[in-house]
């Protein structure tokens, strides 16, 4: 029952990404030129959407289902955050998608977003290769 509605979300959010052109390739590069809003738009009620979320969460003193308190640990500054967010937005701008969209893409039949999936289960094993070796 878990796989089938992991699934059934998986496929809406999928729909979701490309119905909102979210998952276009033209979308995602009119945001880097900063030739429209749309993108800009779509981020943005995100962050506001998740900004109330925590804020009621943290009011309310909401938990999860499984019992546990909701908490959002503090981070220390990294300057690998930067150096990563870098490279993200490097990959994001030159192929047009993030990992969410990928499947989204292939999904929508679009065949170039299989260099993007292999070009992001490349980075992820070479991250996994060198994150020993990575400053904590």
């Amino acid at each position: 029952m878990n796989f089938f509605l992991t699934t059934t979300i998986g496929i809406y959010f999928g729909v979701v990404l490309v119905k909102s052109e979210v998952a276009s390739w033209y979308r995602v590069q009119s945001m880097f030129r900063f030739d429209e809003p749309h993108m800009f738009l779509i981020i943005g009620s995100a962050v506001v959407v998740g900004l109330i979320s925590v804020q009621i969460i943290h009011h309310f003193d909401m938990h999860a289902l499984n019992g546990q308190t909701a908490e959002l640990p503090t981070k220390k500054f990294n300057k690998g955050t930067i150096i990563g967010g870098t490279l993200f937005g490097a990959g994001w701008a030159t192929t047009g998608s993030c990992p969410g969209p990928i499947y989204a893409q292939i999904g929508n039949g679009e065949l170039a977003a299989f260099s993007s999936l292999i070009g992001a289960i490349i980075g992820a094993i070479t991250f996994e290769v060198v994150r020993s070796r990575l400053p904590q």
